[in-house]
């Protein structure tokens, strides 16, 4: 299940003349039967609310007074998100002719034509108050208090996320909390400007439309809708023509195969990467330990200690954080067996949460290899977001390989690795018009053809990059050496500072000979494998009219504004006193 939960805005939307109707009230009845949490989001306050809606304990949590309180219908317990009102400030909107406002726990509300006097009074009082306005209404409260951020408090307590969340409203005040769930939708009579900005309109408006809702989503989970949240996808590259390659961020299962040493685990990482810019959590299975320390994630399980299931799953369950699951200390033989037991506890906090959104298994022919029978329970038919890296198709189990839905084949051997996987699962392999280049990936989303793409680099890999090429210690073949026009000269550039300063060090004639023979581009292209500094490198060499000094200063700035400047900058090494 996707959508764990509905968000519903009251008057305009789930209400009608400030009643919910006995239809909606059965529909919204049946949506919680089905295990879904429902929440009321309304700009009410709660003394109001509690007299005009009749069926409030069916919400598992009210966020009212436009996102400043919290309530639960079960404890009848409030929580302000925000500071009561100040006397000063009320004395203010009397003191400028608002009339009998309506005063809350944090909301002060009344209607227009007064939302000048209610400025002038904020400017009086000088507090940093914001006017939110919603079909007449004025509603002042503390900056940065809106429905979103009070629906964001009430998943956080009931351990849920935005990401398996759909919204459903009618007027200008529902748009942040709209636009923060995963799915958004408006009743037939909402204003326009939130038409033009939901996934859905429903036909029917008022309760009809949100009951009109609730089915669709008891129906399918909203699946006939996924082409609507494009939005979400999850950019990976860029094809020949330029286009952006995105994969679905849900009901998707990704391989990622390719030999040792053709960048499998550098687009596996940008994946993670792209994952975690998207606020979906993940948990990383890692049989070898390469995702140690892995930015964003905290890491359970050493090579002293396996890592503890129950602590992983209440980590999970308690923390939109993300996390990465340390095989090392795990013997070999008994990899397959503990994944067994993580993937359905985790399986398990999904039926619960929706969340980790995302599971991604590194080495997946050591947790799952070929010869290994998992059990039903271990991987439903119906299980998704998964990502499997490995190194040849083959040797994933075969149950793994016909859940795919979209297959990157890295390196030289793409085409090969394709045709492994078809073979794999008992299918004719495609036919491959778009052939990959180097430095390309073979894509294939198995709803359409194959296609060469250009994958995004991963961030962390281009900070490892730009660390081992710019102070790093490049092995002697790799290194560039300085020898002048009568070879007499070997100063050895064994990373980029120590080209630049041997580069300042060397006389005219030694910088001028490797310039001229176009040295500096092609030591940038084949040790470095920078083409794009290759390329720029190349064009100050063929700059005829350039003196040593000039075309020196050309190559520290060219090489200086990617290597070390911010957001590539490598700590300097202190010297001397500071």
């Amino acid at each position: 299940m996707r959508f764990h939960a509905l968000a519903t805005d009251y008057d305009g939307t789930v209400a009608q003349d400030g009643r919910i109707d006995e239809p909606t009230i059965k529909a919204l009845e049946r949506c919680k039967e089905s295990g879904r949490k429902l929440l009321l989001v309304t700009g009410r306050v709660l003394p109001e609310l509690k007299v005009v809606c009749s069926c409030l304990p069916l919400f598992d949590l009210v966020v009212a007074e436009n996102g400043a309180l919290l309530y639960d219908p079960a404890t009848d317990e409030e929580t302000p998100l925000g500071a009561a009102p100040t006397e000063g400030f009320l004395q203010a909107l009397a003191d400028h002719g608002v009339p009998s406002p309506s005063i809350g726990r944090v909301i002060v509300a009344t209607w227009a034509p007064h939302e000048v006097a209610v400025l002038k009074a904020i400017a009086a009082v000088q507090l940093e108050y914001q006017v939110i306005f919603n079909k007449g209404a004025v509603m002042v409260l503390p900056s940065g208090i809106n429905k979103a951020f009070g629906l964001t408090a009430a998943l956080t307590k009931l351990k849920l996320s935005p990401h398996n969340v759909v919204g459903v409203g009618d007027a200008e005040n529902d748009h942040a909390f709209l636009e923060l769930c995963e799915a958004s939708a408006a009743v037939a009579n909402a204003l326009e400007t939130v038409k033009t900005r939901v996934d859905l309109v429903t036909e029917r408006d008022h309760g009809a439309g949100v009951t009109q809702l609730i089915d669709m989503l008891l129906e399918d989970d909203l699946v006939d809708l996924e082409s609507k949240l494009s939005r979400h996808n999850i950019l990976i590259g860029h094809a020949h023509d330029g286009a952006e390659v995105a994969i679905r961020s849900s009901r998707n299962n990704v391989l990622i195969v390719g030999k040792s040493g053709a960048g499998k685990s550098t687009l596996a990482t940008a994946l993670v990467e792209r994952l975690h810019e998207h606020h979906y959590q993940f948990c990383v299975i890692d049989p070898e330990g390469d995702y140690q320390g892995f930015e964003g994630a905290i890491s359970f399980g050493t090579a002293d200690h396996p890592p503890d299931g129950d602590e992983l799953v209440r980590f999970l369950e308690t923390t939109d954080q993300n996390a990465v699951v340390n095989l090392i200390g795990v013997r070999l033989a008994d990899r397959p067996a503990e994944f067994v037991k993580l993937l359905s506890a985790l399986q398990h906090l999904r039926t619960k949460t929706g969340r980790p959104h995302w599971i991604i298994v590194d080495e997946a022919h050591h947790v799952m290899p070929a010869t290994w029978e998992p059990s039903e329970l271990a991987l439903p038919p119906t299980i998704d977001c998964m990502a499997y890296i490995t190194m040849e198709p083959h040797l994933l189990h075969v149950a793994a390989l016909k859940t795919i839905h979209t297959l990157f084949c890295v390196g030289k051997a793409s085409e090969e690795l394709l045709q492994d996987f078809c073979k794999c699962i008992g299918e004719a392999a495609p036919g491959i018009t778009d052939h990959p280049q180097e430095g390309e990936t073979l894509y294939w989303d198995r709803q359409s053809q194959p296609r060469a793409i250009k994958p995004i680099p991963s961030q962390t890999e281009r900070r490892r990059h730009i660390r081992k090429y710019a102070e790093g210690e490049l092995p002697p073949d790799r290194s560039f050496y300085f020898r002048g026009p009568e070879d007499k000269l070997k100063l050895r550039a064994q990373n980029l500072m120590m080209f630049l300063e041997l580069a300042d060090g060397v006389d005219d004639e030694t910088w001028t000979f490797h310039l001229e023979r176009g040295d500096y581009s092609k030591w940038l292209s084949s040790a470095i494998k920078d083409t794009d500094l290759a390329k720029q490198a190349a064009e100050i060499e063929q700059t005829g009219d350039l003196d040593p000094q000039a075309s020196r200063q050309q190559f520290h700035e060219l090489i200086e504004q990617k290597y070390t400047a911010p957001g590539g900058r490598t700590e300097p090494q202190a010297t001397g006193s500071q």
